[in-house]
Order: structure tokens, then sequence, then C-alpha cells
């Protein structure tokens, strides 16, 4: 396990403890990580320190990346570094070592936006928001060929990717290189793309948060959730305990490259789920704020029809339930 001890990575490493023997290797050493599993403390850069991880390793789930859209062009040389370098020392140590099986965290972001269609041109993909429209309160992207409004669908793995900010184009390169290490090496890769994760030990309120742990954070602070644009964005939100059942199912990949959407299945707006959030925290009700960032989407909805038929994995959280359990949950400093 990289990453194994950070928020997704913790969980993983305790829902994999159940079947496997797990060595982790991460760079910090923080709470929530299971006292059965062996942390090793290095960075998944260091290629000795990753060489010497993987002995006696029959597989590997490959977590350790920074998230999140961060604090601007200065961050870039940090991503591609964690993410994208990262990846690639761990594929050159797992190709020397033999090792052929890689379940990959990867995310929703890939898509950019996600799927729309428009009643006289059909499936289209909107061109990056313009700020202007961003500015004068337009969210919905419009068509490309005859800006008329467009539905929004669901988004199936098969989609092209359209990365729309850094950390996307750093998980769309992760992806592309483990592809090519698994023709190279003959190997498998499960690629799983991760929607909006959230639950127990989410790290708090910082530039590489989810929207969930802000709105929570807020909470905590008996503010109000500070909603962007008009709330009505929609979102896919996935427990981190549904996350992890659909890592241990990925191990059991076939071979070759495989995308899966790990997701609820059951899209909710953003403004309703911030309310959610503060129904069950008794605090504040939402607020929103008509802001935005250049680097968010619109609408990413996925199908998770490919996971539950090839891995045999559905989530099993609720939403509703889910994000009242998480109003109370701890969270990580």
């Amino acid at each position: 396990m990289t990453g194994g001890a950070g928020f997704i990575g913790s969980h993983v490493t305790a829902a994999l403890l159940d079947k496997h023997d797990v060595t982790v290797l991460d760079n910090v050493d923080r709470p929530g990580l299971p006292p059965a599993a062996p942390l090793r403390r290095a960075d998944v850069r260091d290629l000795a320190a990753v060489r010497d991880a993987l002995r006696g390793v029959d597989a590997v789930v490959h977590q350790a990346a920074l998230v999140g859209l961060g604090t601007g062009p200065g961050d870039l040389p940090e991503y591609v570094g964690c993410n994208d370098l990262g990846t690639a020392v761990l594929l050159t140590a797992m190709a020397d070592a033999g090792i052929t099986r890689l379940v990959l965290a990867s995310s929703m972001v890939v898509y950019g936006e996600g799927a729309y269609e428009c009643d006289r041109h059909g499936p289209v993909r909107p061109a990056p928001r313009d700020p202007a429209d961003l500015a004068a309160g337009r969210f919905e992207p419009g068509c490309p060929v005859c800006g008329e409004p467009l539905r929004p669908g669901t988004v199936g793995e098969d989609t092209p990717v359209d990365p729309r900010n850094v950390y996307a184009a750093t998980k769309v390169a992760q992806e592309h290189l483990a592809a090519a290490w698994a023709r190279e090496c003959g190997a498998s890769v499960a690629a799983l793309r991760y929607h909006n994760v959230y639950g127990p030990r989410m790290p708090r309120d910082t530039p590489y948060s989810g929207v969930a742990a802000i709105f929570r954070s807020a909470l905590e602070r008996r503010e109000a959730p500070p909603v962007y644009e008009d709330g009505r964005q929609r979102r896919d939100f996935v427990h981190v305990d549904d996350v992890a059942a659909a890592n241990v199912a990925a191990l059991t990949a076939g071979p070759g490259f495989r995308a899966y959407n790990i997701a609820s299945g059951r899209p909710i707006t953003v403004g309703a789920m911030a309310a959610a959030l503060a129904d069950a925290f008794d605090g504040p009700q939402p607020v929103i704020t008509g802001r935005f960032r250049l680097g968010d989407v619109r609408h990413v909805v996925a199908s998770p029809d490919r996971a539950a038929a090839e891995l045999g994995f559905r989530a099993a959280v609720d939403p509703a339930t889910g994000l009242r359990e998480f109003a109370c949950a701890p969270l990580r400093a």
C-alpha cells in the first residue's frame, strides 16, 4: 500500500488486512493507520526505498498522491512530482521486482465536464466554461455548436478523458503511465476513478480537502457552509468504506488496463449535500455564494455498472445515511 496512512489509504489498509498481509509505504505517520500494518517511512519518489519495500510483495495498491485543486500554478511541480514521477518510480520498481498486479487510485476528474446532450446536436462535449459567464452567474455550459442549454447525463468509463485542472492532468498521466506499463509487462491495472469521497478521518479544511470536509469544517466553527456557484452542480458522493471495499475487489481484476467508476450511483447536488450536513450537525444552513473556481466543472455523474459487472462491487452506503453519520464523524488535522 502506498499512501496507506492517509485518509482513503488508511481505510483501504484496514479493509485489505481482513484478507491479506499488508505493508504500508508513506512519507508521514498519520492517525488511523491500523497497527497490524508495518509502516515504511519513505517518499514514493525514492526508488531505492520503493524497491526495498517491494520485497516479497505480490500486488500493489497505489494511493499515494497530492489531491484537490490546490492553491494555484505554484503547486504544479509538487503535483507532477508526487503524482506522476512517483507513479513512474513505482512502476519501474514493480517491473524490476516482477510484480504484475496494480490497483491505481484515479479520479472522476479525468472526465472534465461530464456527459451532456443537446436537443439539436445529440451528445456533445462542452468547451471550458467562460470566466465572463461564470462571473455573470451563468454556470451551465452550453452546446459548443449552437449555444443552447444542455442536458447532463451519466459518464461511462469509455468517455474520452478531458482534464480541466492540474490535478486532473496528473491523474490522466498516471493512468497513461500505468496503461503503458501494463502493455509492456503483461500486467494487470485496475484504475479506480473515485468520485467525491467522504467519511471519517477526512482532512480538515485545507486547499487540498474535498468539499465535504470544507463544509464540515465550517459547521464545526459554527459557520454556514459556503456553497460555490448556485449549488445546483451535481456530484456523486461515495463513502470511504465503499472505496475501501472497491480496492479489495479490484485485486481480482483481469489482465491489461481497465478503468472503473467508483461511485454510489445516487447523485446529489452540492447544495443539497451541504444542507444535509447542516441539518444533521444542527448547524447554520448553507450560504450560496455565487463564487467559482476556474478549475471546477459543472456536473459529473457516473455509471457504476462496470464495477458491478466485472468486480462484483456496488456501493453499500446510501449517501443520505452516510452524510448524516459524517456530520458527527471525527476529522483529521
